[in-house]
């Protein structure tokens, strides 16, 4: 269902951290809006409402797709998301995206799964790398003020 991400998009997300540096004074949200690779994430949190959730106190792990996650969707996926008719799911899309509490790489162990707020369950895979379902993290443990951004390749999906 999704075409492969080019290596540039792993390269832009690594480049990313530079401006993650130094931000756990800002919650989740803003830092997300400050790295500058995740607009379309920001435009979905905002189109669904989750803008004051993300804000609140947590502690949320926020597994992350980049821009270029979103862009590897097939053509007219996110634009049909936005609609306000298609926000519950959208808001069931982001929120298998947060999973309750502060989660550092280093709370992970192979074959894990943890629930997410959307109530669904995610795996973690650590034969490969760092495998969020079948998303790669592409750069761990940004700290915000209420909670931590893991950065995907991928947009992950609830089973239906």
């Amino acid at each position: 269902m999704f075409r492969k991400i080019v290596l540039t998009a792993a390269a832009t997300a690594v480049a990313a951290t530079a401006a993650f540096a130094g931000n756990s004074s800002k919650d989740i949200v803003d830092t997300a809006v400050g790295a500058g690779n995740f607009g379309t994430l920001v435009a979905a949190v905002q189109a669904a409402d989750l803008v004051d959730v993300l804000k609140g106190d947590g502690p949320f792990t926020v597994f992350a797709p980049t821009d270029a996650a979103f862009a590897a969707l097939p053509e007219g996926t996110v634009e049909n998301l936005l609609k306000p008719e298609n926000k519950d799911q959208l808001v069931a899309i982001l929120t298998y995206h947060v999973v309750p509490g502060k989660v550092m790489s280093t709370d992970l162990s192979d074959d894990m799964s943890a629930a997410t707020v959307q109530g669904g369950e995610i795996t973690i895979d650590l034969d490969n790398g760092v495998m969020i379902n079948d998303a790669s993290v592409v750069d761990a443990d940004i700290a915000a003020s209420n909670g931590v951004i893991h950065v995907i390749d991928k947009v992950i999906l609830p089973s239906s």
